[in-house]
């Protein structure tokens, strides 16, 4: 079982209107504290950080199980990829990562360091792209990773910008939080920061044009910031940023050497928003209230109606659809006016949806990201794939495997590796170790992977006697075939017909569960196939 984790209590935040969702607000709760444990707890230790009852804590992640974005393993809830479609709904309204993150990529890859986006997030900010570099000593931050503003190269750029009004809620911040023990992306502040500091370095990096970070957040990590303006008003988009470590780069270092190449890419990027065109409206999901009723109706009490009704107004929005009257929510996700009007003030309140000045029109914010992505975009097609290879194995009663096709010199033979596997109980069954390699042509497994292969594979015996292997590749959100899954048995266990009649549907059947959860994760992340 993991390690329990506990947070400082948060800033306090006004009354909730009225109007707003109770439920609703538990259940936003519930998933912001499993995100700060890293995406998994136990239902007790959901308990005691959300100070809800028993009860209530399961109930909520009865209904969270139940739409997808928690798994219930045991005495742990566990988030599942489909709860990034929530953060995916925000950074494909706000368009920048689609439109930004092809030149911050070749940005990293030029200068050999992490590249980051990020955006202001009230008096913090927020990253919503990340290119690192694989090292022994990397940048451990993550998309939707929040950190205070005065502690970051990025902060005195957006603070630059800031009305006073915006100024007295990080002042009450910091007089609340001295240490920033409620941002769990940071180590607590060892050295108060002297008045007046921040005022002055924001006041700076407004006149110049970039800001540093000197070892803010811990010893040796340094960065260089950039603001992206957004055409049409100059305001700041979203800020580019690079990282390094004083082993490779002082601040100076990154000043002088570093600096001109991250304004030439900002300059490009700025050309990029400049003649963007307008985004084609995707189709909004449909048919949201009539599974919602339909799951009210199958679990009773245990399903909270309010609460996926409220998490479903969020996927409302999206590429196309970045700002939204009630009426559009309202067609968008099949819900009453009203009801739809309760879960935006009840999202308003909780800082994830604000009503855009002057219109009546309704956005979300960069605190969407809070919801359980700053963990999942870590994540592994081994890792995605581990749950439902054992559901699969417990439904067949075989053992069952991930493999990917593995690069081979110009004169070896395609190679397969096995990246993950469920081990049948049987006491004769198939153990094939992760981390092995075969002959892509010698296993169904790497029949499905090779170019031009057929849809599924069946090995009757042909490897090894008494082995018989029927596999189905894996695509990913471009279609492309990236890893493949089967069901290995003995031969006296069922018949080559009996594999195709009964193992067959069960594996594609596993095969869509693992590509929608690894379609949802590489939306906006890269996710690492083994």
């Amino acid at each position: 079982m993991p390690a329990e984790t506990t947070t400082p209590p948060p800033v306090p935040e006004s009354a909730a209107p009225a109007e707003a969702v109770e439920p609703l607000i538990r259940g936003v709760r519930v998933l912001r504290e499993l995100t700060d444990a890293g995406g998994t707890l136990s239902l007790s230790g959901l308990e005691r950080a959300t100070g809800l009852a028993r009860s209530t804590v399961d109930r909520v992640t009865s209904t969270l199980a139940r739409m997808g974005y928690v798994r219930l393993d045991g005495r742990d809830a566990v988030a599942t990829p489909h709860l990034m479609e929530l953060g995916n709904a925000y950074l494909a309204a706000l368009r920048l990562p689609a439109l930004l993150s092809g030149r911050a990529d070749a940005l990293a890859d030029e200068l050999d360091e992490s590249v980051s986006l990020a955006v202001a997030d009230r008096d913090g900010i927020r990253f919503i792209h990340q290119a690192t570099r694989r090292r022994a000593m990397s940048l451990s931050f993550r998309i939707g990773d929040l950190l205070p503003a005065e502690r970051t190269a990025p902060g005195p750029l957006f603070a630059s910008e800031w009305t006073d009004d915006d100024w007295r809620v990080w002042r009450a911040r910091r007089a609340a939080d001295p240490e920033n023990r409620g941002f769990p992306a940071v180590p607590p502040r060892q050295l108060p920061l002297r008045e007046g500091d921040f005022e002055a370095t924001a006041a700076r990096a407004g006149r110049d044009g970039w800001a540093l970070d000197d070892q803010l957040i811990e010893p040796g990590l340094v960065a260089v910031s950039v603001p992206v303006r957004e055409p049409r008003t100059g305001r700041i988009a979203c800020v580019a940023n690079v990282v390094s470590h004083t082993s490779r780069h002082t601040a100076t270092d990154l000043r002088d050497t570093l600096l001109p190449r991250l304004r030439a890419t900002v300059a490009e990027m700025e050309r990029a928003l400049a003649t963007a065109p307008e985004p084609d409206p995707g189709p909004p999901p449909t048919g949201s209230a009539a599974w919602i009723g339909a799951s009210k109706i199958a679990l009773g009490r245990d399903f909270v109606e309010s609460l996926a009704r409220g998490l479903t107004v969020l996927t409302a929005f999206g590429e196309g659809r970045a700002a939204l009257t009630l009426t559009d929510v309202a067609r968008a996700t099949g819900l009453a006016r009203a009801t739809a009007r309760r879960a935006l003030i009840t999202h308003e309140h909780l800082g994830l949806v604000r009503q855009q000045p002057d219109s009546r029109t309704f956005a979300l914010t960069p605190r969407v990201l809070s919801l359980g992505f700053p963990p999942l975009s870590r994540t592994t097609l081994p890792r995605i794939a581990a749950p439902h290879l054992a559901d699969l194995s417990a439904r067949v009663g075989e053992s069952t495997a991930l493999a990917i096709l593995v690069p081979s010199g110009p004169d070896s033979a395609p190679e397969i590796q096995y990246t993950a596997r469920a081990v049948s109980p049987r006491i004769m069954g198939v153990d094939i170790r992760v981390g092995t390699r075969l002959p892509a042509a010698a296993t169904s497994l790497g029949r499905v992977l090779l170019p031009d292969a057929p849809d599924h594979a069946l090995l009757d015996e042909d490897w090894e006697d008494g082995l018989r292997t029927i596999a189905v590749p894996l695509h990913d959100r471009a279609g492309r075939v990236v890893a493949a899954v089967n069901v290995a048995l003995h031969a006296a266990g069922r018949t080559a017909q009996e594999c195709v009649e009964e193992l067959l549907p069960e594996l594609r059947l596993t095969a869509t569960r693992i590509e929608d959860e690894l379609h949802a994760a590489g939306h906006f992340t890269k996710v690492p196939l083994f």
